[in-house]
């Protein structure tokens, strides 16, 4: 089991690049114009200051046949910096409209105001729908994000790339931070089981 790596991820956005200066002006220059009433496989919930790994995350599902859905590029004209209703309500809008929702764990993640948000929303719309995209150093590094990611099954490299339906779980509830809980233990929580085979995303 391994995780995606920032350096490989980088990579592969480099690519992409193809001479366009960032990641953003990449990214719109090879947008689709996506219809108000678009389907989409996976909203894709990220940091901002990620953009050059959400480019290479999107080209990597986008190589599976997955429709990605990234606020700033499909909807440009929202605000992302600024909390209001009218950005929230897009935002809904789109997590309706998508399958399935991808959190892509960075360092920057933590710093976020809209993911923590945006994975609630989710899971309480669409139970069973939401899993964790870890984007490490190196790519067999334990994966130890914030306590409440331990809820939801976490996607490995092997699942996006090679198609593998088996998810990896969660890492669980743990008391104190980084120390597994003892069994039986009042704070043990019982994991809600991903749909059979894995993640509708990689169905």
């Amino acid at each position: 089991m391994s995780y995606f790596t920032q350096t490989e991820t980088r990579k592969v956005a480099q690519q992409a690049l193809n001479g366009s200066r960032t990641a953003i002006d990449a990214i719109k220059n090879a947008q689709k114009n996506y219809k108000v009433t678009e389907r989409f496989d996976i909203f894709l919930s990220h940091a901002m200051v990620d953009a050059e790994l959400v480019l290479g995350i999107k080209v990597l599902l986008e190589k599976e046949g997955k429709k990605v859905y990234v606020d700033w590029i499909d909807d440009r004209d929202m605000e992302r910096n600024h909390v209001t209703t009218e950005t929230a309500e897009v935002l809904r809008q789109r997590m309706r409209q998508s399958e399935s929702l991808l959190y892509v764990a960075t360092e920057n993640a933590p710093k976020s105001k809209w993911m923590p948000w945006e994975l609630g929303y989710f899971d309480g719309y669409k139970n069973g729908g939401v899993a964790v995209l870890p984007v490490m150093d190196k790519s067999d590094s334990p994966f130890e994000g914030q306590e409440y990611l331990g809820l939801y099954p976490v996607v490995t490299k092997e699942m996006v790339v090679q198609r593998n339906s088996s998810p990896a779980k969660g890492r669980g509830i743990r008391r104190p931070y980084g120390s597994p809980l003892n069994v039986g233990s009042p704070y043990t929580v019982d994991l809600p089981d991903f749909p059979i085979g894995g993640p509708r995303i990689f169905f």
